[in-house]
């Protein structure tokens, strides 16, 4: 297989290299033709290599920076201050050809507009946008956007998002003619914001889009589409309630009470169950979808959650080398060029 080339922001997130450097190590062995450079201070991200074998290291180089953009950072000053950051480095690591990808966990809205401004959107699109994947009931996977790259999106960019979604699910999920659905408090056609109904008008009149009308937040892991479209408010918070919800799901099946007296065999039960549940909602683990794809650029940039671990961030490089590996934005490209002048 080709080599793939995925610049990383060692420096961000709520963890830095703790976590990134051993992801980027689990990614390198799990991918033989993945090589990966990690941006950010040589002597902090070096100290984890001391079990890494000749092999992974080889596929490892360690470009410096100097300095990290905090991540409550105000995203213009960040912006203008960002010169030397390891989220700017990576990124131009990219813009050079040296990289095919850039992976962060740093600063949002950072990572938006340094994106935008070194990489550029793709023609076409107004605002990239946050993408996910979220499994559903139906042992499918649904595309979810905007994530809160975008707070507030007018219904072009909505249909911009829909259109990306779409192609995302055919070449991530393998789902011939996706069905696209917009995100609304109601599956009424006169419910909604004005700019959710003008969007539903021109998908309607697009052919190229399966769009199947509205889905209430109830329907998120239901499996009645294949792509969500709502604005970045909306879509962050109800990822974040989703996962929050989850991860109290899950934490209440590793929990044991304290201070009772219980049956002998109530250990025994208590770990049968927890074994049942587990393998039922364990693919809910928020951890198994982190990562979301700024989608619209001319290049992939991945953001990770910022409280990420290891095994939720080495998923947000598995997602960069599949995104790189299939061509994303080329065919989202593609697809803008035979839909919107229709559209428009």
């Amino acid at each position: 297989m080709t080599r793939v080339t995925l610049a990383i922001d060692a420096m961000g997130g709520d963890f830095g290299p703790c976590v990134t450097v051993p992801a980027a190590m689990q990614a390198l062995a799990s991918y033989p033709h993945l090589h990966i450079l990690l941006v950010g201070d040589p002597d902090i991200i070096m100290s984890f290599f001391a079990k890494a074998d000749s092999a992974t290291l080889a596929r490892l180089d360690v470009i410096p920076a100097e300095s990290v953009i905090a991540s409550d950072a105000v995203p213009s000053q960040a912006i203008r201050h960002s010169r030397g950051s390891s989220m700017r480095v990576a990124l131009e690591l990219v813009k050079a050809g040296r990289a095919q990808a850039c992976i962060s966990a740093g600063n949002t809205g950072a990572l938006m507009g340094l994106a935008k401004l070194l990489l550029k959107p793709l023609e076409g699109i107004e605002r990239p946008a946050l993408m996910t994947v979220l499994p559903n009931q139906q042992a499918g996977k649904t595309v979810l956007m905007d994530l809160g790259a975008n707070v507030d999106s007018d219904s072009t960019m909505l249909v911009q998002f829909a259109l990306m979604g779409a192609v995302m699910a055919e070449e991530i999920l393998a789902v011939a003619s996706p069905r696209v659905a917009l995100l609304n408090i109601g599956q009424e056609e006169t419910k909604g914001l004005a700019s959710i109904r003008e969007a539903a008008g021109i998908l309607r009149q697009t052919p190229e889009i399966n769009y199947i009308g509205y889905l209430e937040g109830n329907d998120l892991l239901t499996g009645k589409t294949d792509v969500l479209v709502c604005d970045g408010f909306v879509g962050n918070v109800t990822l974040k309630t989703l996962e929050g919800v989850v991860r109290m799901f899950l934490s209440l099946l590793t929990s044991q009470s304290e201070g009772k007296k219980r049956a002998w065999w109530m250990p025994l039960v208590a770990r049968f169950v927890k074994k049942r549940l587990s393998k039922r909602f364990g693919h809910l683990n928020p951890d198994q979808y982190n990562g979301a794809c700024l989608l619209g650029l001319r290049s992939t940039v991945i953001k990770s959650h910022g409280a990420a671990n290891q095994r939720a961030f080495a998923a947000a490089i598995e997602q960069a080398e599949q995104a790189v590996r299939r061509q994303i934005p080329e065919r989202i490209a593609a697809r803008l060029q035979a839909v919107l002048p229709k559209s428009d």
